[in-house]
């Protein structure tokens, strides 16, 4: 086998390989012989189908195999001896098109390599780490909320009007072409106005009801009605209103407490205090990572493969045009030409990129099947009620595993870093965080 040399320009590389016929014919009858003790035809018994009839028969389709093999194999070998790792997949394309047995097989390989990546020095990268305590404000404003969400509902004067918000309590009773229909009808049923609970444009016929009035409500099923029968029908519902309550929030007690899971309220403000301490170190972390890939990134600099800065780019670009442009859903658009903006971009992290997983290499870094599987399951927690076809389609998906590592892995990268640069930390108040946090959201 043959591999000379043809392009070696900056990280392009293209090589010519050739496969000599007698080593494919070699490898050709290895594999019938490997395989003829277990082929039966007809007239002969299993084992002794004599080579030259299996080659007439099979050659062709093992010839197929043995091209392949031997191609794979001569890649293999080129960079297992030079030490090149290509940034994408190489292009491999045969050049004698009308090949025919008995003649050679000439291929060219193309692909750009993977730069040498310096080391780097962490031990003089000086990092700043925010530090913000939970103070009684923040949690008395936390339990403000929570005291929101657990609002309850008082009736009104009698004779006031319901409002956008507020309570109405009703008996109601649905019918279609003069028909009650099933799940239709209801007593003392609490409906908050502008839930959104209801069928499109019940609730906003009821702002304005008072209690012991009788209201028809009428509506049309949208066309994807679940229940067919109904779908697009318009329905008339007698609502009896009973009562008309206003929402006031729950009473911040021990009772309240209870409500949210604590034995009482000052384990409640522990439990607020902890969370948003946590919620304060995520943005910090967030912050003194930005500053650390600042730093990677003023540090070291290396040749980038033209494809991979090229595709980084071309998706910077795409998907920016698409967040200035919210109302086209789909790639129905014109062409997308990155700017010199987006190019810088995509060079910074391209390298960052390249960088973190050539420490992260070099550092034996790993992303256990434990941590993958958290991933996983917290990922799950956004489609409710299909958890578990989610972790299965994660299971049998390789990119999307891949996409759900790479995070993890960069974080661990990023932590093996911070560990051996020059960390001081700070006090500061949960705005000057929340100005560091826009900050990093502005660039």
């Amino acid at each position: 086998m043959q591999v000379t040399e043809t392009l070696n320009e900056g990280l392009k590389r293209a090589y010519s390989i050739v496969v000599p016929a007698a080593e494919l014919d070699a490898k050709v009858n290895e594999k019938l012989v490997e395989a003829q003790p277990e082929i039966e035809m007809k007239g002969f018994r299993k084992g002794k189908v004599p080579m030259a009839l299996l080659k007439k028969q099979y050659g062709p389709r093992v010839m197929g195999e043995a091209m392949q093999e031997a191609i794979d194999g001569a890649m293999a070998k080129h960079f297992e001896e030079t030490g090149d790792r290509p940034a994408m997949q190489p292009e491999v394309k045969m050049t004698n098109e009308n090949w025919k047995e008995g003649d050679d097989v000439a291929v060219d390989m193309s692909y750009e390599a993977l730069p040498a990546i310096p080391d780097v020095d962490f031990s003089d990268i000086e990092l700043e780490k925010l530090v913000v305590k939970a103070d009684d404000s923040a949690i008395d404003e936390a339990l403000a909320s929570l005291a929101e969400t657990a609002q309850n509902f008082k009736d009104r004067k009698k004779g006031t009007k319901a409002k956008d918000g507020d309570q109405v309590v009703m008996d109601f009773l649905g019918k279609v072409d003069g028909e009650a229909f099933d799940g239709g009808a209801a007593e003392d049923y609490p409906l908050v106005l502008g839930s959104n609970s209801f069928i499109p444009g019940f609730e906003e016929q009821l702002v304005g009801v008072k209690a012991e009035e009788v209201k028809d409500v009428v509506v049309s099923f949208p066309e994807d009605y679940q229940a067919e029968h109904l779908a697009g029908k318009e329905a008339t519902f007698t609502c009896t209103i009973k009562a008309v309550k206003e929402p006031v929030a729950a009473e911040i007690n021990d009772e309240m407490a209870k409500g949210f899971g604590a034995e009482d309220l000052a384990a409640l403000k522990g439990q607020i205090g902890e969370r948003l301490e946590a919620e304060y170190a995520g943005a910090a972390r967030a912050v003194m990572k930005r500053g650390l890939l600042d730093a990677l990134d003023k540090k070291v600099d290396f040749d980038l493969p033209p494809s991979l800065l090229d595709a980084e780019a071309g998706q910077i670009a795409h998907q920016l045009w698409h967040e200035e442009n919210p109302e086209v859903e789909g790639h129905d658009h014109p062409e997308i030409t990155p700017t010199e903006e987006h190019i810088a971009l995509a060079g910074r992290r391209v390298r960052l990129g390249l960088l973190l997983a050539e420490i992260g290499q070099k550092a034996a870094v790993e992303v256990s099947d434990a941590e993958m599987t958290q991933a996983i399951m917290n990922q799950a927690r956004q489609y409710p009620g299909q958890e578990r076809q989610f972790f299965e389609f994660v299971q049998q998906n390789q990119q999307m595993q891949q996409q759900l590592r790479a995070p993890l892995f960069e974080d661990k990268v990023v932590d093996h870093i911070a560990d051996q640069a020059k960390v001081s930390e700070k006090e500061v108040s949960k705005d000057d965080l929340q100005s560091a946090v826009e900050a990093l959201e502005d660039e």
